[in-house]
């Protein structure tokens, strides 16, 4: 999604016609978040004088995590110049709200600019948001002037930058883009081969699942893979607890299998038992994965689930096509929330 007005404000820029950005209306404060991480609180007032941007992110999301290798080389190079990034981190699942699950990532991510913890959605409901990832830019007298909701509009976001920053007084910013190099799961998605949508497998938001029977919800089920699954169907085996959230193994050997079309598959999921470890091995089309596996599998498709994050499952090369991937554990105890792709 794009803001028009902002595309038509650098059409005009393009052309040798700087425009001013609209005014969206005042920065909304940050007194609602429940935590700061890497730094003290931080307020509208106290930022007068700087340019801000803000990022509404939560550490599962794969659409966020895409974004981050982008506004860290901002926050290096803009900076200096007199932009302050804030993350804002409101959680999409209960796990996402515990502290100390969001202080590791924003070590793991190596995050070095200021994180409200957001688990209340205080700030959220202060900006009236609803994405994630979403991008509002304050100018340096506390106005919003821009905002992108979702990933991409990656230049056009920088030449907003640019442009609040030489309106702030700020000189000698270089004008070239960023360039960023992304690993793992902050890789941009192959918009072109992409046909699978981000998919919940707990009864409240689910949809596509084959086996599906309102009548078992929230009460432990033995089901039976039913075969044959049409594009971005997918269904349960083993034991498994479907509740509104997640689908929860009962016995080890349980798998889930998904038919999709994308690159890459990522899957959202925790321990039922928080430090407790649970073996899994990934197929495509009944294969080991072998050369496909993802960041978070190795060459046999083996990985270990150990903490609530996203994994990356599979990460494939060449043409794409439907495929079916299983994920099948090892040991019960797995709470699985999420699919996306990429």
């Amino acid at each position: 999604m794009s803001d028009e007005r902002g595309q038509r404000s650098f059409a005009h820029r393009r052309a040798g016609q700087p425009a001013e950005l609209p005014d969206e209306g005042p920065l909304p404060g940050f007194d609602r978040a429940t935590g700061w991480l890497g730094s003290a609180p931080l307020t509208p007032h106290g930022l007068v004088g700087r340019v801000v941007l803000v990022s509404f992110g939560t550490y599962t999301c794969v659409n966020w995590l895409r974004t981050l290798p982008y506004l860290q080389a901002w926050n290096r190079k803009y900076a200096p110049a007199g932009l302050t990034v804030v993350c804002v981190h409101t959680p999409e699942f209960g796990f996402e709200a515990d502290l100390a699950n969001v202080r590791e990532h924003v070590r793991e991510f190596d995050i070095g600019f200021p994180v409200a913890v957001d688990s209340d959605y205080g700030v959220w409901d202060a900006f009236d948001n609803h994405y994630w990832p979403a991008i509002y830019l304050a100018d340096s007298t506390g106005r919003i002037r821009y905002h992108h909701f979702g990933e991409g509009e990656y230049a056009m976001t920088e030449m907003a930058i640019q442009q609040l920053l030489a309106r702030a007084g700020a000189g000698g910013v270089d004008p070239a883009l960023v360039a960023v190099a992304a690993g793992g799961l902050e890789v941009a998605a192959d918009w072109q081969s992409l046909r699978s949508p981000e998919t919940y497998l707990g009864y409240r938001h689910a949809s596509g699942f084959a086996s599906d029977d309102p009548a078992l919800y929230d009460h432990p089920h033995a089901y039976r893979h039913s075969g044959g699954l049409s594009l971005n169907g997918w269904d349960l085996s083993g034991t498994w607890t479907v509740g509104a959230d997640a689908a929860t193994l009962g016995v080890a050997g349980g798998r889930i299998a998904f038919r999709f079309h994308a690159r890459d598959v990522n899957l959202v999921m925790a321990p039922t038992v928080s430090g407790t470890s649970i073996p899994f091995r990934i197929y495509l089309d009944g294969d080991p994965a072998d050369e496909a596996h993802g960041t978070d599998t190795d060459g046999d498709g083996r990985g270990v689930l150990v903490e609530p994050q996203t994994y990356q499952l599979v990460r494939q090369g060449g043409a794409i096509a439907d495929r079916l991937v299983e994920v099948e554990f090892l040991a019960a105890g797995v709470d699985a929330y999420c699919f996306t792709f990429g």
